[in-house]
This record gives C-alpha cells, structure tokens and sequence, in this order.
C-alpha cells in the first residue's frame, strides 16, 4: 500500500531541488553540463542565490510574477531557482513563438521581472515599454552550445525599464539578509495549457504540487538515479521537461544536460555522443525521425545510431503508436515508459513503468494518483465509473492538482472538482488496470451519423509503412455535412501520388469499421506543431477549413 508523502508547513521548493542537494554534501556533484562546461550544484545554488536577492533589490516582490523565456541554457535553472527561493511566481516561455505570443503572456501574467535572450528582448520592446507591471529585464547570452552561456552581453536601451546583465547580478555579492519564507500552498508556478482552442491559459500550481509528483512519479514509479544524466526534445519552458530535464534529476543528485539547438536528429544525436546520457525525455515524432534516421544512416553502410548508454526513455505529449513502439525495442531495445500529465497535474499520472510496460497502453495509475474513467455526460468524481474497455473522460485525483486557471473561473470549474481534475482525455481501462488513450472528448467526429475517433484512424494509418506522422480532422463538404481529411507525412522513401493514398484509404478500412476511412487523403512535408511539439490540430483545421470540400 502507498504513502502519500507529505511536505512541511513552510516549504520551498528551491530548497528541495537544489539547495538541499549542498546540505546533503552533493554540492560538488554535477548539477548541469552545457556543451564542454558543467555547472556544480554549489555552482548553482550560489547564483540562484544571488538573483533571488537581485530581484528583492530591485523591487519585485514575493508573489509577484517572473516570467522566463530563455532557451534550454544553463541560466534558466538559476533563473527558475531564484524566483522559487525569493517566493515568486515563475512563469515560462518559449522563446521561439511569434512576437505577438510572447507579449500575450507578458500581458496576461503581469510580469515584475522578465529573463530573456536579446532576441525575445527585441521582439518585445514594445509591449515592455506599455507595461505599468514589469519593474526590471534580465539580459542572458543566446548561446549555442559550443559558446559561454555566462558571457557578457549588450544591454537594449529600454523604456521605463530597468535593464541588468542576468550574470552579473547573480554573481553580485550583496549584505545576507532574511530569506523569503514560503509555505507548501503558497503560489508557485504557472504551468500553461497547449492552447489548443485559443490563447494558453495559466494553471496555478503551489510548492506541494511539483514535489508531490516528483516524490511518487520519479523517485517512486521511474526510480531515478543520482548517476542519472538526462536529454530532453523538449524544451525546459514546458512542464514536461521541466519536469525531466531540470526538477528531476535535481531531486536526486543527477545531471542534467542541456543543448540550445533546435532538436533534430543531428543536434540530438550530437548531444547523446557528448554527454552519453542514460535518460532521454522524447516524443513519438522525434522517435520516428530517429529510427529513420537510423535506417538512412545504415543504409549508406554506416553502423547507425549509438544510444546504448540509454536507460530508458520517457515518451508523452501525444499518443506512441504500437507499430513505432515496436520498430524502437526491436532496433535499439530501450524501454519507453509512456505515460500522460498535464499542466492541471504537472506531470505524469498515467504511466508505464520498469518491469511493467504494455505496449499500445499508457500503463497504470502512478502510486499516489487515482484515476477513473467516467461517462462523458459525469458532472462530478462521484458519478458511477463505465464498465472494464468502454471508453469515458479520465479524472485523476492527486496533490499536484491545480488551484484553478488564471482569469477563467467558467474553465476552472468544469476542470477542477476539489481533489479532482476531469481532464477531457478519452480513455478506457482493461481489466487488467491499463488505461489506453481513445482521443479527447472535445475532438470526435460524427461523420454520416456515426462517431469517429481521429486517434483511432490515425494509430490504423500509422501502421502502414510509408506514414511518418498524420492527422484526421473533419470538414464541412457542404450542407452541413462532415466529412473527413487525413494529413499525412511519408517516410524517407516514400513518394506522394493518388495510388499511395488510395492504399491508404484501404487500409483503414481493412482494419477498422468501414465509416471510419478517411474521405480524403492530403500529403504534407511537414505537420504544424504547437511550442510544446504536439500536433497543431488548431493549425490543421484553420488549414483544411480554407481548403475546403474535395
């Protein structure tokens, strides 16, 4: 039988992920290595120090916002630790999206102090200079990962704004003075939704909540080790590598190794050969490029792709088909431990596991979680639960749930039941205990009267071998009636032509109920993405509401 593990009244959690790891004498140990630099956990809690106490001098105040968007540069942990440790709000970006995103989020979150590369800096000068909230802007280095993250940089002359050098304020030696003292319930951060119908929303998250998961998550289900070393795909602005690239190995006494580029397979295979990690944080997309990769590689008489220094990986974000999952283990026998989170959890609850994987599934509920699958009409956790293998909406009930969503109280109270979080996924559970990904509720379509799961489609057309990735959306052919597109991207190999997407076509068919083909069949080069690296399914239907009916 689990414990549920509990947290002192005051709490914090740069204490837990890092200043604890120096009082338990791991101060020398390596907490980051970016390119040939490392980084000491010592290191780190010294400058995370010094820019909690910069942002004290300079006017921002304990609960008040800090939004980060750096890329994945060894900044970003003292950044985030330091905002934690002086009792603000962290808030993340992704440095890469449009100008016009990131002055959403610096609007919406009311940021006091923002961190960023000039890049993002310039993008956002003009809603700097309308902000009445921000109070000072820190300036680090957009280094590749063969150049000094700590370098000095130029500072933008900004208006009614301060500006400051991320690196010399945290190396500032400032009088000591009494530590900002947070409770476990205090506001932490804020993780932000995929934005998949809109503009992203923030769910509020306390101290409790990210140590709760990383208690019975990592230590507990995953078993993270202290001579772990950790690659994310992702990005460390979203939660999902946040999670595995920065908090968790941090929890343990492990490594974290960071890269800047832009993940490919080149520039990820480049950090694997420096840093031999054993843990990589990946996505199905990403594990399909490799394993092409790899065949292109082979193909032209090399040995192919070397990832024996890998544990396991973590895969999440969107569904892993069977088929891919299979090409994987048997090329390269590495354990993936898929599993689903969300920002309203912070992270995994659903899992796969060491010694427990089942292919096709997302695992069982994590130690700590309960989950049920209930009918989609359910208002409430009490409603009875469907039967074994009917589909229904997961809810999950754990200590890392969300307060609420920030300026969205008609969200936040379909979404959060008090310990409960109806998470809008569809799912069903064997009776075995599995739970196995059926497609969100708010994505089924009701072609000529009859339901169709786009995930479903899409798993069945992956299972062919020329398709790399797709998507099944639906459009209006006229009078109301919906029909359905599939996007399809080929593998290396493949060519496009109206025979291939006949035989795709065929192919659903073969192996599902007839209605549930797609009526047309579109190949792409590339499918759009969200920040986040999921399928962009907002992208595709704005794209296939212009194209229009066949």
């Amino acid at each position: 039988m689990s414990t549920t593990p509990t947290f002192d009244e005051e709490f914090n959690l740069a204490d837990y992920f890092l200043h604890d790891r120096v009082r338990e004498g791991r101060g020398e140990r390596v907490a980051i290595r970016f390119g040939d630099r490392r980084y000491s956990y010592h290191a780190v809690s010294e400058r995370s120090h010094g820019f909690a106490a910069s942002l004290r001098e300079h006017g921002v105040r304990q609960e008040q916002r800090v939004l980060v968007i750096l890329p994945d540069l060894p900044p970003f942990a003292w950044a985030i630790m330091g905002t934690l440790e002086g009792g603000c709000v962290l808030a993340m970006g992704n440095p890469d999206a449009p100008a016009k995103d990131l002055a959403y989020l610096l609007e919406y979150t009311r940021a006091a102090a923002l961190v960023a590369v000039p890049r993002v800096i310039e993008a956002l000068s003009g809603a700097i200079a309308g902000s009445s909230h921000l109070r000072a802007v820190y300036v680090a280095p957009d280094a590749k990962s063969d150049e000094d993250p700590c370098a000095p940089v130029a500072l933008p002359a900004l208006e009614g704004c301060a500006v400051f050098s991320l690196e010399e304020e945290v190396n500032a030696r400032r009088p000591w003075s009494e530590p900002v003292r947070t409770k476990r319930d205090d506001v932490a951060i804020w993780l932000f939704t995929s934005g998949s119908t809109g503009h992203p929303k923030a769910a509020i998250h306390t101290h409790r909540d990210f140590a709760f998961n990383t208690e019975v998550f990592a230590k507990g289900t995953i078993a993270m080790r202290e001579d772990d070393v950790t690659v994310s795909i992702p990005r460390l602005f979203f939660g999902y590598a946040t999670g595995t690239n920065l908090f968790f190995p941090f929890a343990v006494g492990a490594t974290a190794a960071l890269f800047s580029e832009r993940p490919t397979p080149e520039s990820l295979m480049r950090a694997i050969e420096r840093y031999r990690p054993t843990v990589l944080t990946n996505v199905p997309t990403m594990i399909g490029k490799l394993l092409d990769h790899d065949e292109s590689l082979r193909a032209k008489g090399d040995a192919g792709l070397d990832l024996s220094c890998l544990r396991f990986c973590f895969s999440a974000g969107e569904a892993l088909p069977p088929p891919l999952l299979a090409r994987w283990t048997e090329r390269f026998a590495i354990d993936v431990y898929d599993g689903i989170g969300s920002a309203e959890m912070f992270h995994i609850y659903v899992s796969n596991r060491p010694g427990d994987i089942k292919p096709g599934s997302l695992g069982r509920v994590v130690d700590g979680y309960v989950a049920k699958v209930l009918p989609a009409e359910a208002e409430g956790p009490g409603a009875p639960e469907v039967g074994p293998d009917e589909v229904g909406v997961l809810w999950v009930r754990g200590d890392s749930v969300a307060l609420a969503y920030f300026q969205d109280r008609d969200k936040s109270w379909k979404t959060f039941h008090g310990h409960w979080c109806r998470t809008g996924d569809l799912f069903r559970r064997d009776s075995d205990g599995y739970f196995w990904f059926a497609g969100r509720a708010d994505e089924m379509l009701k072609v000529s009267g009859q339901w169709v799961s786009p995930i479903e489609v899409e798993e069945c057309l992956l299972t062919h071998e020329a398709v790399l990735s797709c998507a099944l959306v639906g459009f209006d052919q006229g009078g109301g009636m919906l029909s359905t597109r599939a996007y399809v991207q080929l593998r290396t190999g493949f060519s496009a032509h109206d025979a291939l997407a006949t035989a795709l076509q065929e192919h659903v068919k073969a192996r599902l109920t007839k209605h549930k083909y797609p009526r047309e069949v579109v190949f792409v080069d590339d499918l759009p993405r969200n920040d986040r690296g999921k399928i962009d399914r907002k992208a595709i239907k704005a794209l296939s509401s212009s194209r229009g009916a066949p």
